[in-house]
């Protein structure tokens, strides 16, 4: 019985020791100035300073780009299942098939000629 639970014990031990390793590691090995610079405690992403956080306002283009982004891929994760079972509907699901796409293509062309997908 324990040569069944033998890997998952190897595994979970492994998973332990990993992140532990590189947390004493860091401890021990880690050369820190006696006197902080200020420039080095300011966070920083790709070596660019972000400085104190900002608040901005987003316009409503925004939203509506992410909203219509999710409606739609939403409405694309449809047509996975959908071409999965395409044979065994035969020509019932290819029309069903074509009658969505039809019907994605006609609001996207609506919502282009909207301007709702330029971005200003």
């Amino acid at each position: 019985m324990f040569n069944d639970w033998l890997p998952f014990a190897i595994y979970g031990l492994f998973a332990l020791m990993i992140p532990a390793t590189m947390m004493i590691g860091s401890f021990v090995f880690a050369q820190r100035p006696h006197r902080p610079v200020r420039a080095r405690t300011i966070p920083f992403e790709s070596g660019v300073s972000q400085g104190p956080p900002k608040r901005q306002r987003f316009t409503v283009s925004f939203y509506l780009t992410a909203m219509l982004f999710i409606l739609f891929d939403i409405e694309i994760v449809f047509l996975y299942p959908l071409a999965a079972i395409l044979h065994e509907l035969s020509w019932f699901g290819f029309f069903e098939f074509l009658t969505f796409l039809i019907i994605l293509l006609v609001a996207y062309v609506y919502i282009w000629r909207k301007g709702a997908l330029e971005w200003h």
